[in-house]
């Protein structure tokens, strides 16, 4: 095969939701009031029962035959479902109306919800921006747009939602980092609301095919692999650490300078610049420490 082929194969071949081919779209079923049904039904038992007594019982066959195919052709659609029918294998359309109705004989049909549902995924294990591995699942609320679609594009609708939100949720999770110290950009565990955003767009892009709708996506579960989870817990205690320390650091800095501004101001005592050192040192240690200070009162001289 020559390297021209090879390339015009290449480009024939279907790649991605632009490649597919499902060229079915929902349609109304063709449907009459269900009591109109009921009516012929009642008209073919009067039928048999005059036949019956009469002198043309040959022809008693003729009604039982329509009432049978009459009563085939009923149906009772609930709230929240509807009903897809086939003409020996053609889809035909969708019974959305609620109630009794007649549809066209000889028809196979099907229920469909069409309800509001959700699930949670399976706790993946993947591994974050930053390569850490972490555990995360999410909840996907859905609901069905496209009847024909649903059952005729896809084998399982069902199935087909799970797996592509879970391989939604693997892709998602791995471009971004679990946490982020500085604040800038988007993490996991600090930018939820974003990730929630972009879990929803992605998974509803790839069911959008089956005839399917994406309502919400959340993130239910999110947590550091236990194999690492201690590791991690002691670095943001550390950082924790780290942003106290710094916070009584500023405001120790700032007590001391309004402490010599106070004394310098009011003249209560001159202070030279070797004093004004011990002073700082005494009150950075009394405030930045840990424990309780126990002051050593001088009675004595200075010097």
């Amino acid at each position: 095969m020559s390297q021209t082929d090879q390339s015009n194969q290449l480009q024939a071949t279907p790649v991605g939701p632009s490649g597919t081919r499902v060229q079915i779209h929902e349609q109304e079923a063709w449907t009459i009031n269900g009591w109109f049904g009921v009516l012929v039904i009642a008209i073919c038992i009067g039928a048999v029962i005059l036949l019956a007594h009469g002198s043309a019982k040959g022809f008693i066959a003729i009604p039982i035959v329509v009432a049978v195919v009459v009563m085939g052709s009923l149906v009772i659609v609930q709230p929240g479902q509807t009903r897809v029918v086939q003409f020996f294998g053609s889809y035909v359309g969708t019974v959305h109306k609620t109630g009794l109705s007649w549809i066209r004989p000889l028809t196979k049909h099907r229920d469909v919800s069409v309800r509001v549902r959700n699930f949670e995924t399976s706790h993946l294990k993947v591994n974050d921006a930053d390569g850490n591995p972490v555990e995360i699942a999410a909840i996907v609320v859905w609901q069905v747009t496209d009847t024909s679609r649903a059952l005729f594009a896809v084998d399982d609708y069902h199935n087909f939602i799970r797996v592509q939100a879970e391989s939604a949720l693997r892709h998602v999770a791995t471009t971004h980092p679990y946490d982020n110290p500085t604040e800038d950009g988007v993490s996991l565990r600090g930018s939820t609301d974003v990730v929630a955003g972009e879990l929803a767009e992605e998974v509803a892009q790839r069911v959008a095919i089956a005839g399917l709708e994406i309502v919400e996506v959340r993130i239910s579960h999110l947590a550091y692999a236990p194999e690492i989870a201690q590791a991690m817990l002691r670095r943001q205690q550390a950082s924790a650490v780290v942003a106290a320390r710094s916070l009584i650091v500023d405001g120790a800095v700032g007590m001391v300078e309004l402490a010599l501004g106070r004394l310098t101001e009011r003249g209560i005592v001159d202070l030279d610049e070797e004093r004004k050192a011990a002073m700082v040192s005494n009150l950075m240690v009394v405030l930045c420490s840990d424990q309780p200070a126990s002051p050593i009162v001088n009675t004595g001289s200075l010097y």
